[in-house]
């Protein structure tokens, strides 16, 4: 794979049982690459290692005053700097794109993972831990696939530098031999601690992340009750926490660099002072002590790349372990089932939630009104299919009489669409932005026109970034952050009834809207899906007033399912969610709450919670 084929067709099935089982399966799916890298750091590193041989060549050459074993070692150089040349570009060559492979493959593993999860990966596992993953942790994994050809090359080229030093000259190759495994073995027992220490350290810096988090998305409500101090205390122990072990995995870092600066530095010193005295015996050549002394020297330039690789493993462990638990979760328990049926069709019929009880009828607009937002939108991604999956939230939500955990996951996001009560608008143009796969019965102009969008092409109309005064081309900014809440709400809305999906699930469509463009939204809604099954989650009168049947959510339980008037005449709990009561006597004003004085009475109610959006939308 080449960085410019990205991305993958197909990233394939990862080994998510363990971290290091993670790392060592992205290795083996670039097993070209990786052996690129190593024949080309092989190549780069022998080159390195030979040079000594060169000079040593040189110096005897000049000292036997031999001009043709001088040019011999000149030739020799001259080659040997090519080799370096060539091979250390084309190291990095291939390193680099290992690395970035890597790294890719995994973010497309990711968002594969996030696309089939939908809103329940967030309940399953924290979002910063997916932010973590997708962002730092894929450079540290992708860092250790790269190295590991690079710690291959060093591998075999000391090796062979040793076995060449026995060979060109035993009792000095044999004394190199042993303070190469002498290093080593010092090394290897500081890597362990060294690993906890950074461990300790991340965590730590975690917890004081998730506390800065916390605080800022906090801090009105702490301004309100007068606790800023109180959390930024807490974050400053958390912060001295993290700098106290950071300094801590540092030293033991220093320790590891002293250690393969000191013992080198003695196998140095013993090399020459042994060298020497064989060279005054007359039993070693000058060049070839010359030789002996680089050989040693080069060897420092390995010893390092085994320090990074145990870095680089020390640091991708837990990001690898963190980025096999995210790709380990799964959307179905019956998920290989449903692959195998990947030609089913679209089921139709009824939408029933066995949970809840919740039945929307085909064809129909069924509203429900849920007392707790928090359980309507629950309830919303449920009726989506967009549950845990593991069987802690009950039996799956049936369609037609089918489970959507049953249904291919293509297949279930078309049958079935739910826009939530804050729905992201992409940076674009409009067009762009009701440009997505849809059933084509719904034009874009239609679907603006049924959410009461003409205000908002005006806007941008008249904002200038439309060419030609097309406000299809007008771009829109990062999350619609230049319109209103109530223009971002419509635009969504228009783009989920261009996608026309059999079942359509809205959860609080008009919150940020006024009453009368709420009332014409209903009507619009109502004309253009009909005949396709629509669940408004909502407690607006306007909307529960045109709906073809109400059902009424408390305790996560549908209690009572009727009309809009029906259920204010009979039900009191209805009533005071809708008309927003708040005491005295449940008969009372029955017959007025019953009929349309009733819709008038929970209009008013309803539109005084909204007050703040509807200033920002009037403006």
């Amino acid at each position: 794979m080449r960085i410019r084929d990205l991305p993958y067709p197909d990233p394939g099935d990862p080994d998510v049982r363990s971290g290091f089982r993670l790392m060592l399966w992205l290795w083996r799916s670039q097993l070209g690459g990786q052996l690129k890298a190593l024949a080309w750091g092989t190549l780069h590193m022998a080159a390195v290692a030979s040079f000594p041989l060169a000079v040593g060549m040189a110096v005897q050459a000049a000292t036997e005053r031999s001009g043709d074993r001088l040019v011999l070692a000149g030739a020799l150089t001259v080659a040997l700097g090519l080799a370096v040349t060539v091979g250390d570009t084309m190291l990095h060559r291939a390193a680099v794109t290992n690395w970035i492979t890597a790294a890719a493959r995994v973010q497309q593993l990711l968002a594969r993972r996030t696309a089939e999860l939908g809103a329940a990966l967030t309940r399953r596992v924290a979002a910063g831990e997916v932010v973590a993953v997708s962002t730092g942790d894929i450079e540290k994994i992708g860092w250790f696939v790269e190295a590991v050809s690079r710690f291959g090359a060093a591998s075999l080229t000391t090796a062979g530098v040793c076995a060449a030093l026995v060979v060109y000259e035993p009792l000095l190759g044999v004394v190199v031999t042993l303070g190469v495994l002498v290093l080593v073995s010092a090394v290897l027992p500081l890597l362990p601690p060294a690993t906890r220490r950074a461990d300790a350290q991340r965590a730590k810096a975690g917890r004081a992340t998730e506390l800065a988090a916390d605080t800022v998305a906090g801090l009105r409500v702490l301004r309100g009750i007068g606790g800023e101090e109180l959390f930024l205390d807490r974050y400053r122990r958390a912060s001295q926490d993290v700098r106290r072990a950071a300094v801590r995995t540092a030293r033991m870092w220093s320790l590891i660099d002293a250690v393969q600066v000191v013992l080198p530095g003695l196998l140095l010193i013993t090399v020459v002072w042994l060298g020497t005295r064989l060279a005054l015996d007359g039993r070693v050549a000058v060049g070839e002590l010359v030789t002996v002394y680089g050989a040693v020297t080069f060897l420092l330039f390995p010893l390092r790349l085994f320090q990074e690789i145990a870095m680089a493993y020390s640091f991708s462990r837990p990001s690898a372990q963190r980025a096999a638990r995210v790709l380990a979760l799964r959307r179905l328990t019956r998920a290989a089932a449903a692959r195998a049926d990947g030609g089913a069709r679209l089921p139709h019929g009824d939408l029933y939630d066995p949970v809840s009880g919740l039945l929307a009828p085909a064809g129909g607009l069924t509203a429900v009104v849920c007392g707790d937002p928090d359980a309507a939108g629950r309830l919303a991604e449920r009726l989506g299919g967009h549950g845990s999956g593991s069987g802690a939230d009950g039996p799956p939500v049936l369609l037609g009489g089918v489970a959507l955990d049953d249904v291919p996951l293509e297949a279930a996001r078309t049958a079935v669409l739910v826009q939530d009560k804050d729905p992201v608008l992409l940076s674009g143009t409009l067009e762009e932005l009701l440009d997505v796969p849809s059933s084509g019965a719904v034009a874009p102009g239609r679907a603006l026109e049924a959410a009461q969008c003409g205000d908002v092409l005006a806007a941008l109309a008249r904002a200038g970034g439309a060419p030609d005064g097309d406000p299809m081309r007008a771009r829109i900014t990062e999350r619609g952050r230049s319109l209103s809440g109530g223009q971002r709400q419509r635009l969504a809305l228009a783009r989920s009834l261009v996608a026309d999906p059999q079942v359509l699930v809205l959860d609080e469509p008009t919150s940020a809207v006024d009453s009368h463009t709420e009332a014409r939204v209903a009507d619009a809604l109502r004309r253009l899906r009909a005949g396709r099954t629509t669940v408004v989650f909502s407690s607006s009168p306007l909307l529960l007033d045109r709906a073809d049947r109400v059902v009424f959510v408390s305790g996560g339980e549908v209690t009572a399912a009727g009309t809009h008037r029906e259920l204010l005449a009979d039900e009191p709990g209805y009533r005071a969610v809708v008309v927003r009561e708040t005491g005295g006597d449940d008969d009372h004003g029955t017959e007025g709450t019953a009929g349309v004085g009733g819709a008038r009475a929970g209009t008013a109610g309803a539109r005084e919670p909204r007050r703040h959006e509807q200033m920002e939308e009037n403006a």
